[in-house]
């Protein structure tokens, strides 16, 4: 009997979850298998852990050039954005209530800030201008005005994303937050960092952020983990209460193995991001390339944008419609952000793309491990659909 050849499976939806490295599952494993204490514990066991646990703060420390005793783990990047703005603000809110943030952030913030807004505090939110972009100027300055006074001495909290979890844009967040401090030094900054930590190196220290939200299952380690870079002298309130673990911000016995895993990842990643980062280019630049030769396929993500994430639109054929006829032939995209599973988010319209696009669009997102051979069957797949679905 002949033997049948194993289909290959795409899998181009990294910017949801990545697959977990060879370095993170053996962390994970020989944590739940030998070194299962509980790092709060007295004994040798606990010792152990706890000490895994550290040597993990260092690695991530080491990643961003901060200091270890910076680094706070918590259930995932979530659970970070939460804390890192209530925390801020409950801190910090009571003198200065206005926050100001844009209007293209992760859920996590989105949601946060219509929570604190309802509690009274005054949310300003940044638009891309009219060209789809978020300049430096105007997180400083404002357009027509409304953000200088916005940054107003009486604002606590400035938080605006690294990268744009569905288009992929980069926010100018060095140059920003370097005029926020210039002007305001009081003034609290953070970033939601996920979908850059590493691909897009960064220093803390050049970043002029206060506070920094990174995730564990975006770069090939497992989900239920994350970490918050905190700048010594910046106080959040506490959120979840309990014992006194990760120096009282965070409570609840660490997730030992999880932990563990997050930072063979970090490990194994880092010291060729920039090599990463050339490689993926090329990807994105060979798939627009070949994509731009499909007539009727609009590609969303421009120059400005991560290499990591390409955003495009087939007008006429539902996003979900879409997918499922690329999952059909073992090819995994998404339909924008994971996290609103399949409901509208409002991103792409504040970017400035019509109901049509918008209704059509695909996420593309990519790892260093994709092939050009991979890109040209989803291309070829896309421009069969395209003919297929149209008719």
């Amino acid at each position: 009997m002949m033997k049948t050849e194993k289909k290959m499976s795409i899998y181009l939806d990294n910017a949801a979850t990545t697959k977990p490295c060879r370095e993170a599952v053996k962390a994970v494993t020989d944590c739940m298998t030998e070194n299962y204490g509980n790092p709060s514990s007295l004994h040798t066991k606990g010792l152990n852990a706890q000490l895994a646990v550290d040597n993990v703060r260092k690695i991530i420390a080491r990643a961003i050039a901060a200091d270890p005793a910076c680094i706070y783990f918590t259930s995932g990047a979530t659970e970070s954005n939460n804390l890192a703005v209530i925390g801020a603000a409950g801190a910090y809110g009571k003198r200065k209530p206005k926050i100001v943030t844009t209007t293209i952030e992760h859920a996590s913030i989105k949601r946060t800030m219509d929570h604190l807004e309802e509690m009274g505090y005054e949310i300003v939110r940044i638009s891309p201008d009219r060209n789809g972009q978020i300049t430096h100027e105007q997180i400083i300055n404002a357009v027509d005005d409304t953000l200088k006074a916005a940054l107003r001495p009486d604002t606590i909290l400035v938080s605006v994303m690294m990268v744009n979890n569905e288009t992929g844009y980069i926010l100018p967040v060095r140059r920003a937050f370097y005029g926020i401090k210039k002007m305001f030094p009081q003034c609290i900054t953070h970033t939601d960092a996920v979908q850059g930590f590493m691909k897009i190196p960064f220093k803390v220290s050049e970043l002029n952020a206060d506070i920094v939200s990174l995730s564990g299952h975006k770069i090939h380690a497992g989900k239920g983990v994350g970490a918050l870079y905190l700048k010594k002298g910046i106080r959040l309130e506490q959120r979840i209460f309990g014992g006194s673990q990760e120096k009282g911000i965070r409570s609840g016995t660490e997730n030992v193995p999880m932990i563990a895993g997050m930072g063979a990842a970090v490990k194994a990643l880092c010291g060729n991001i920039n090599q990463r980062y050339e490689k993926v280019q090329k990807l994105k630049n060979m798939l627009c390339q070949r994509l731009s030769e499909i007539e009727g396929v609009y590609i969303n993500s421009g120059e400005e944008c991560s290499p990591y994430i390409v955003n495009i639109s087939v007008p006429g054929i539902r996003s979900e419609i879409m997918l499922h006829y690329l999952e059909e032939r073992d090819i995994y995209v998404s339909s924008g952000s994971a996290c609103s599973k399949g409901a509208k988010s409002g991103v792409l319209t504040e970017f400035g793309l019509n109901d049509r696009l918008a209704d059509s669009a695909l996420r593309i997102s990519l790892c260093s491990e994709n092939t050009v051979q991979e890109l040209r069957i989803l291309a070829e797949n896309i421009e069969y659909a395209k003919e297929r679905l149209l008719k």
